[in-house]
């Protein structure tokens, strides 16, 4: 389905008055308002077709009604979610849950959605339908040469599949490792699977980029093979200048400060991109700013000014991605709510004086500069935000908007109450 831009339009004229009231006195008070209204219209999140299904957890899932059933479905219910906010312009593609029967007319459906393909994600954590080796004891790193070439066979054939759709990015992410002691050499674990990425690497085209993803732990518990920032850039580094690391936001032992690790991978060049999500104990993969959204405002605060000080494109030069599994969520809400999130955090971090930070740091006066980043983050950006979605044709309430028009109950009548998704 799609939303007729007449719709929003005329819903927006209802909520006009009002906006205008906040926005003219939230903007009374930033002098660069017009400056970041355009960044916010320019930055664009992508949305994992994974998720638009019903989340997955270890024991179960609840099904809901409308669930897309087909890759077409998918990047309709993403061209729903941009229609609304805006800000969720393209679409990542897990393969092989999401392979396109006929590029050209995935791409069309795109194009009608007003959508592009983000990074193509490679799965050998899992064994697929006839598959000849089992990835029980690894994929990449496997002691059996035969299931590492099968496993780079298959991320060269992602990359493939997102040439045709014009992608420009593969993101592998490894459940590698050990779930005892003894299991594996960790050195030998991390030669096998450096040999296994630079296979991989040869056949990326000239213009594409690899994102090498960690995790600390999950599915093998003992040890991961790429287990955090340091063994993802001790990759990337040895690969080469299009390797970059990625980083989910869950993928951190309980309180590490992700917004440090994402300063200095932006020093060294080699922060690539994100999975925005939240957790409260692990990789809960929740909505995006619903459990700690002070610390995607710091990491945001970090992502601007690294950004800024190499001189890169905040919209274009790092991926920017959304990586949830709900399970008691409408998921196209959760979506919605992540991007909000997102957005305010971004604004949030435009706003940050570095000059008066820089001064205060200078002087190591702590209190200074606690109170900057703190009255920054206490300011209601949300009309910013809005007033950047209302000049690029979305809703001035998104999720307002979806629940209006009652767009579930609506791909409910089209799909059906049983419907299901491909994915977790």
């Amino acid at each position: 389905m799609q939303i007729a831009k007449q719709i929003i339009e005329e819903k927006n004229e209802s909520l006009l008055s009002a906006h205008r009231k906040q926005f003219e006195y939230t903007s009374a008070f930033i002098e660069s308002k017009d400056e970041i209204i355009q960044k916010l219209k320019a930055f664009q999140i992508g949305i994992p077709s994974w998720a638009l299904g019903a989340g997955g957890t270890r024991f179960g899932r609840f099904h809901f009604g409308g669930a897309p059933r087909t890759l077409e479905e998918k990047i309709e219910d993403v061209g729903v979610l941009h229609a609304l906010n805006r800000n969720s312009g393209s679409i990542s593609l897990h393969i092989p849950w999401d392979i396109p029967q006929d590029y050209d007319a995935i791409k069309k459906v795109a194009q009608q959605n007003e959508l592009k393909f983000d990074a193509v994600n490679s799965n050998t954590f899992q064994d697929q339908p006839n598959q000849q080796y089992s990835y029980k004891f690894g994929s990449l790193q496997n002691v059996d040469k035969a299931v590492r070439k099968q496993a780079v066979g298959h991320n060269i054939e992602v990359i493939k599949h997102g040439e045709a759709l014009g992608s420009k990015a593969l993101t592998v992410w490894l459940a590698d490792g050990s779930c005892f002691p003894g299991q594996i050499s960790f050195r030998k674990a991390f030669e096998n699977t450096l040999e296994s990425l630079q296979e991989i690497y040869a056949a990326l085209p000239e213009d594409w980029k690899i994102f090498v993803e960690y995790k600390a732990f999950e599915p093998n518990f003992y040890s991961t093979t790429v287990g955090d920032w340091g063994q993802s850039y001790l990759f990337a580094s040895k690969l080469g200048k299009k390797a970059y690391t990625l980083v989910d936001l869950g993928h951190h032992l309980a309180n590490a400060n992700i917004e440090q690790i994402v300063a200095l991978l932006l020093m060294e060049g080699k922060l690539g991109g994100f999975h925005f999500n939240d957790s409260k104990y692990a990789d809960d993969d929740l909505t995006t700013g619903s459990i700690k959204p002070y610390q995607l405002f710091l990491i945001f605060n970090e992502l601007v000014d690294g950004m800024d000080a190499r001189g890169m494109n905040h919209a274009n030069d790092l991926g920017w991605m959304i990586d949830a599994s709900h399970n008691v969520k409408d998921p196209l809400e959760d979506l919605l709510q992540s991007v909000e999130a997102i957005m305010i955090a971004y604004a949030q971090a435009l706003l940050v004086d570095k000059k008066a930070l820089a001064e205060a740091r200078e002087n190591s006066d702590v209190v200074k500069a606690q109170e900057i980043l703190q009255n920054v983050f206490r300011t209601d950006v949300r009309p910013l935000v809005a007033e950047a979605r209302l000049q690029s044709g979305g809703a001035l309430s998104p999720l307002g908007l979806y629940r209006e028009l009652k767009i579930r109950e609506q791909l409910i009548k089209e799909r059906g109450a049983n419907s299901q998704t491909t994915g977790l």
